[in-house]
Formats: structure tokens, C-alpha cells, sequence
């Protein structure tokens, strides 16, 4: 049941990644406004107890167990959307992955893992989509990129080469459907308190890169609360805005970034120098989950400096460390 008036009331969207986190907290706000909704994820138990939620809520909601990197998988789930919800008026591309670690921990592998997820699963994705939406005139498509798809911080590097591909393919796509009457917004987040840092994946000394991660994750000065991300991703949606970017950190950064791009690199290249070495790490950034190097970690500061982090997995179905109830 629709709990504002809204210009998305009674349309239909699919949420990829719309089982935890960010995905979840946005199928929310669309519930809330009246949409019919179709979500998919990788994860069978996770998105089933999205789906339970969310039509506990009072929703129209249906559920798909997908792989976005399955090149056939795009036009399966607009092919469901259209038999459940009669055809996909919004789309939100939201599915990603993060992996953590410095250059030594990545293979040319966590590389295309990181495209196929976070950019070619976008553009199959508005591909699928976009035959309908030209039909009808009208349609929004929503893709999550990050401010690391406009500056490249270090030991994140699969991630940032992703999200700058996303952001580039979005601009383009807006500039291109314009005229088509299709609404292209490109979201660009900084760190968010989803509870996303239990499901990354650490590389090299996995227990102290989890700690910097976790920790600006979780510090309420550079992150920011994931439900206030939520609504002012889904405002943007009704508004058709071309760009939003969450967190005065990111904001800053951005801006920082496109007058002055030396003085940023050099900033990171200083950060760099603080951050772990691979050393003699654990190896591979996909051998270790945020929840094992939570574990191993066993640090009551980085427990603590987390603990608004923490919370928000409980609530966002993400996985939680048995250390901390889960």
C-alpha cells in the first residue's frame, strides 16, 4: 500500500541486487510509494526473506534467483516482470560486488568479475528494457554507480574500474534517451552504513584491510545512514534528475577531483602509503568474506567504531559475524 502520493505510484520496477543492503532499502521506498516490484538476487534464502518482508508491507512482490552475468538472464527477468507486473516501467540497476585489496591481491579475474557484475550487467540490463520503454515513451532507469567511478581510491581498484564504465555508460544513456522521453538518472554514493562490509571480499593482510574498510564504512562523519540514501535515490527517480550524489564527503571529493585532479591524486597516493601492504597476506582478494575477516580480526575498537554498521546488516539482511549474532 502506497503511503505517499507519488508519480511512481501503481508502476512497475525491478530491483537487481534487491535481496540486501542498498537493493533491499530501495525496494522498500518503492513498496512504500505503490509499486508493483520484481527483485532478483543470487542468494535463494536471502531473496526469499526480502520477498516475505517486503510483501509484508503490503506490496505487489515477486522474486527471481538470477545471475546477472548469465548473458541470458536480462531478458529472462523483463520476461517475468512483464508476466507478474505487466511490464518494467523503472529500472534499478543496483547488483554489485566490492573487493579490497592493493594491487598485488588482484588478478585480471576480479577485474572482469567486477565488470560483468557492476558494468555489463547494467548495459544488458537497459538493453533488455529499453525496447519497451521506447514502445510505451516513457520509463526511468536508475543506475548505481559510486564516487569510485569518478576518483580511483587506492586498494579498491576492480571495484573503481567498474563503477567509472557505469557512471560513463549512464551520462551517455541519459544524453541518448532524452529525446525518447526516458529518464537516466546516475546515482553516485559515497561509503553508505548498509552493512555491505561483512559481504566484500578482502585480499592480501584481509584482516587489517577489512578494518580501514569497515571502520569508514561505519563512521557516522564520513558515511551515511543507507535509509536517508535510499529515499533520496528513489526522490531522484520520481524527479528524473540526471545525477545525484550522496554524502558531503563524496560531494567534496567530486568536486575536489574535477578542479584540482593532481592535488587528488596526490592525496591518494598519500593514503595509499597508509593503507596495508600486501606483505605476506592471506592471499587472493576472493579467498576471505567481511565476515570471516570480522571474525579473525576479533577487535572490540573496530567492533565498536562499526557498531552502526553492524546494526544496519541485521536490519538489511546481510550477513552478520556469529561474534556479533549473527
Amino acid at each position: 500500500m502506497a503511503t505517499r502520493k507519488s508519480p511512481l505510484n501503481g508502476l512497475s520496477a525491478l530491483v537487481t541486487g534487491g535481496s540486501r543492503g542498498l537493493g533491499l532499502l530501495i525496494a522498500r521506498e518503492l513498496v512504500g510509494r505503490g509499486c508493483r516490484l520484481l527483485i532478483c538476487a543470487r542468494d535463494a534464502d536471502e531473496l526469499r526473506r526480502a520477498e516475505e518482508e517486503l510483501r509484508a508491507m503490503g506490496g505487489q512482490v515477486y522474486s527471481v534467483v538470477a545471475d546477472l552475468t548469465d548473458t541470458e538472464t536480462p531478458d529472462r527477468l523483463v520476461a517475468v516482470a512483464e508476466e507478474k507486473c505487466g511490464q518494467v516501467d523503472v529500472l534499478v540497476n543496483n547488483a554489485g560486488i566490492i573487493q579490497v585489496g592493493p594491487m598485488e591481491t588482484m588478478t585480471e579475474q576480479d577485474f572482469r568479475e567486477a565488470m560483468e557484475v557492476m558494468f555489463f550487467a547494467q548495459l544488458r540490463m537497459a538493453l533488455a528494457v529499453l525496447p519497451g520503454m521506447r514502445s510505451r515513451g516513457t520509463g526511468r532507469i536508475v543506475n548505481i554507480t559510486s564516487v569510485g567511478g569518478r576518483i580511483a581510491v587506492p586498494h579498491l581498484l576492480p571495484y573503481a574500474a567498474a563503477k567509472f564504465a557505469a557512471t560513463g555508460f549512464s551520462d551517455g544513456l541519459r544524453a541518448e534517451l532524452a529525446p525518447a522521453g526516458i529518464s537516466v538518472t546516475t546515482v553516485i554514493p559515497g561509503l553508505m552504513r548498509t552493512g555491505s562490509h561483512f559481504a566484500a571480499r578482502f585480499g592480501g593482510k584481509a584482516e587489517q584491510e577489512y578494518a580501514w574498510f569497515a571502520s569508514g564504512a561505519g563512521m557516522p562523519v564520513l558515511s551515511m545512514n543507507a535509509e536517508r540514501a535510499a529515499r533520496a535515490i528513489v526522490r531522484a527517480a520520481e524527479r528524473g534528475r540526471p545525477e545525484v550524489i550522496l554524502t558531503p564527503a563524496a560531494k567534496a571529493a567530486v568536486r575536489l577531483h574535477g578542479v584540482a585532479p593532481a592535488t587528488t591524486v596526490r592525496m591518494l597516493s598519500l593514503v595509499d602509503r597508509l593503507l596495508p601492504s600486501a606483505g605476506n597476506g592471506t592471499g587472493p582478494v576472493r579467498d576471505v568474506s567481511g565476515v570471516d575477516a570480522c571474525e579473525r580480526l576479533d577487535s572490540r575498537l573496530v567492533d565498536r567504531v562499526t557498531s552502526l554498521a553492524n546494526r544496519a546488516a541485521r536490519r538489511n539482511n546481510e550477513p552478520v559475524p556469529a561474534k556479533l549474532g549473527g
